[in-house]
């Protein structure tokens, strides 16, 4: 990935990113190779890593799934839906369930406030999720993902 990559730092962030898209998080081994290779101390590199919501450190469940917390979504009943995700999951925020294939997290703001509550599953966003919707969202993700 590093080869032909330009080395300017305005070039750290999508690399991160494309390290993160094909291995699903950026290993301290990838953090080694990029900090070499942008001139960069690995606190340097580290900092940006941990600083966007999007990079991980470590692997995640196969779905990932994110429900906004965000005032607006509170406003619709984010913390029900939360919390009905967790009993279902069997997990906190910030967990992967036991056979370690899904994966729940807050985020803040998808951009789609006048439809929430609304959860990200893998790349798409759902809008005005209810827990029974959110029931259907996550055996679809599943079936879809062959989990």
């Amino acid at each position: 990935m590093l080869a032909g990559t330009p080395t300017d730092a305005e070039h750290l962030l999508p690399l991160l990113q494309q390290v993160q898209a094909r291995f699903g998080f950026v290993s301290q081994p990838a953090i080694r190779l990029i900090a070499h290779a942008f001139n960069l101390s690995r606190a340097e590199v580290y900092g940006v890593v941990t600083f966007y919501h999007d990079l991980r450190e470590e692997p995640v469940g196969d779905v990932v799934v994110q429900i906004c917390m965000a005032e607006a979504c509170q406003a619709v009943g984010c913390r029900q839906l939360a919390a009905h995700a967790t009993s279902a999951l069997g997990v906190s925020m910030g967990q992967s369930t036991p056979d370690g294939r899904v994966h729940l997290e807050a985020a803040y703001c998808f951009g789609n406030c006048a439809l929430g509550p609304s959860v990200r599953i893998g790349d798409d966003i759902h809008g005005r999720v209810s827990p029974p919707r959110f029931d259907a969202l996550l055996r679809a993700a599943r079936q879809e993902r062959t989990l």
